[in-house]
């Protein structure tokens, strides 16, 4: 039954614009279909609904969405689902330093250790990740007044 309307299923794929798998055919008029020969044919057996176009097949969501409503709660963190290091897996490691390294720069210009020039320089050089602790800066700053940056 199949094999003998194979032309009918391609003309009226051509017709319809999709594959030959998303073709029906109305399996109760197997002869009509069978004596259409033409793609004017095939356009009336369309017209008629005989020859339909099957709907596009998709994948659900669902299980995709409740899923990120898990992890939006924070669930499915546990230790069987951690691949990297914690310092790897650290999200504000550069934002902690810094905000650190700034509140220090701060204390220095407060005590008088820096002048406002030297805490504008100094700020520059933390945005651009001079410095890699705060120890490292305050030596920074020991070797400036002494004249040795």
């Amino acid at each position: 039954m199949k094999g003998s309307l194979k032309t009918q299923k391609r003309l009226a794929s051509d017709l319809l614009g999709v594959g030959d798998k998303r073709v029906w055919l109305d399996p109760t008029k197997f002869k009509e279909i069978k004596e259409a020969i033409t793609k004017a044919d095939i356009a009336e057996l369309v017209k008629k609904g005989m020859i339909k176009k099957k709907a596009l097949v998709g994948q659900s969501r669902s299980r995709a969405r409740a899923l990120h409503a898990k992890k939006r709660k924070g669930h499915r963190r546990g230790l069987g689902s951690r691949k990297g290091s914690k310092s790897a897996r650290a999200d504000f490691e550069w934002v902690d330093r810094v905000r650190a390294l700034r509140n220090e720069l701060s204390k220095q210009r407060k005590n008088g250790n820096i002048d406002r020039k030297q805490f504008r320089i100094l700020y520059k050089k933390i945005k651009g990740n001079a410095f890699h602790s705060v120890t490292h800066m305050r030596n920074y700053i020991d070797n400036m007044k002494r004249g040795m940056v």
